[in-house]
């Protein structure tokens, strides 16, 4: 491996790079800058050149050679002197997984929503919010999955999501505000909810019934149903949703598995906290989930 940042040059296709955040500068210096251009490559499902990188017009030419001789020498990415293209280094892989180890709530969740799985053979998901959007933790497919958007390690729209929906219900009302102003509110299909007055009705039906669904919103053809994962105050510290297709089940389907859906949401909640979750009725909290219920 060759870490250095040696042999880099412009040529070689040009394609801009999709997906980087829309934070175009901020007040963090260097190391604020370096995270920018570690988060545009990280966030690719391919290796990418510099030329894509400076193509995107975030960078001068000579700020951006610097920045990524830096993250290639200290590891964070790796450049490939024969493609010519960089991708993220095994020191971060690594950080990333100790990060998700220890302060995710992924681990604790993933042998519930492996039970969850299985038990219903649907594709589920464990999620929280970053900044008003959804952040995909993990993820177990279906015994016959379907092509869909989502994937661990993705951020999606909180608004016209099943899981994004559970959570900003309950929000304490001025983390709402804010996650609300985040919201961009396009159009994803004929479904999606387009402003924060019919979001909000929404958010006040699934606190009453302690669920959500994505009705085709964000993508056609897929629906889900979601529950929160919350703490003793009520506030949502994730979500686990189960997706499927329309040409498999119904929305009509999908509302029989709330009970279930929220049974391990609990269960996942009294396993985070078992001194503060809510609590799930006849449960003996913090037991191994030895069956989905």
């Amino acid at each position: 491996m060759n870490r250095t940042a040696t042999g880099m040059d412009d040529a070689g296709h040009t394609t801009r790079v999709d997906g980087m955040s829309a934070n175009t500068g901020h007040s963090d210096g260097t190391v604020g800058k370096a995270l920018d251009v570690l988060e545009a490559v990280a966030v690719q499902d391919r290796p990418v050149r510099f030329s894509d990188l400076l193509s995107s017009g975030r960078w001068p030419k000579a700020t951006l050679y610097r920045l990524l001789q830096t993250l290639t020498n200290q590891g964070m990415l790796h450049y490939d002197d024969e493609t010519g293209t960089y991708a993220p280094g095994l020191r971060l892989v690594q950080l990333a997984h100790r990060a998700w180890n220890t302060t995710s709530i992924a681990p604790v969740a993933r042998p519930y929503i492996d039970q969850l799985s299985a038990h219903l053979g649907k594709t589920v998901h464990l999620a929280t919010l970053d900044h008003g959007q959804v952040l995909y933790l993990d993820k177990r497919n279906a015994a016959k999955p379907i092509r869909m958007f989502s994937d661990a390690g993705k951020v999606g729209p909180a608004y016209c999501t099943g899981g994004g929906k559970a959570m900003l219900a309950f929000l304490p009302e001025p983390a709402l505000d804010a996650a609300l102003r985040a919201q961009a509110f396009a159009s994803y299909t004929p479904q999606t909810l387009t402003s924060a007055t019919a979001l909000r009705d929404e958010l006040a039906h699934i606190r009453a019934a302690g669920l959500s669904f994505d009705r085709e919103e964000h993508e056609p053809g897929i629906i889900c149903i979601a529950a929160p994962i919350r703490a003793a105050t009520g506030e949502a510290l994730g979500a686990i949703s189960v997706t499927t297709s329309t040409l498999q089940n119904t929305l009509e389907d999908l509302s029989t598995l709330g009970p279930d859906l929220q049974d391990t949401a609990r269960d996942i909640s009294a396993a985070l906290h078992p001194w503060s979750a809510e609590p799930r009725k006849g449960a003996d909290h913090g037991r191994h989930p030895d069956k989905c219920h």
